[in-house]
């Protein structure tokens, strides 16, 4: 009645232009078994990997591989690529920095995929929830810039 027992939703933005796979797809069972948290990956079209939801940067990794945004509590983990971490920030360009907030669609890292191609790596990135709350929507398939990748309770 009116609302007042619906749980609230946090939607979770595609960092980039891509066709959203599930998890159990990533060949990265860290991943695929859902150890890092519930979410979905996306395989990328684009070079520029953006924030997927308002928040503050808590964590961007040394290599520039991944980052962590956090919004009142909800950790997402955006893991650009599998192994990626073995190129030792080779191809990867930091376009914001930690601490920093940021809304859903500011630009985070940019990506030499042709680089990663060419060395044979997977480009798929993960987008995982990593402080446990649960995924309740899955949109899966093709999503442009800012789709929405999932839902959050919250």
């Amino acid at each position: 009645m009116f609302g007042l027992f619906e749980k609230k939703k946090l939607e979770v933005l595609a960092p980039c232009k891509g066709e959203v796979i599930s998890l159990k797809d990533v060949d990265d069972e860290v991943f695929s078994k859902k150890m890092a948290g519930e979410g979905v990956a996306i395989t990328p079209k684009d070079s520029i990997i953006c924030s997927p939801i308002d928040g503050v940067i808590t964590k961007i990794f040394p290599t520039n591989h991944a980052f962590v945004i956090n919004n009142k509590g909800v950790e997402v983990i955006v893991h650009i690529g599998l192994d990626t971490v073995t190129l030792a920030g080779e191809g990867f360009h930091r376009l914001a920095s930690e601490e920093q907030s940021v809304k859903a669609g500011d630009p985070i890292i940019e990506v030499d995929f042709e680089l990663l191609r060419a060395k044979g790596i997977d480009a798929t990135t993960p987008v995982v929830i990593s402080s446990g709350q649960k995924v309740v929507n899955e949109f899966m398939g093709d999503v442009e810039d800012n789709g929405v990748i999932m839902e959050v309770s919250i």
